[in-house]
């Protein structure tokens, strides 16, 4: 077995790494759409 397989620093799941990530990132740009909508909105 690799040295590295037997002293794992962090047992979580990647599943809930990645979905936590897609979730933020999708926050974030959703977050800088609704706020270049409402710019938009408001310069007419």
């Amino acid at each position: 077995m690799n040295e590295f397989e037997k002293s794992v620093q962090s047992k979580r799941n990647d599943a809930v790494d990645s979905a936590v990530g897609f979730v933020v990132s999708f926050g974030f740009f959703t977050t800088l759409f609704a706020i270049a909508t409402v710019i938009h909105f408001l310069a007419q």
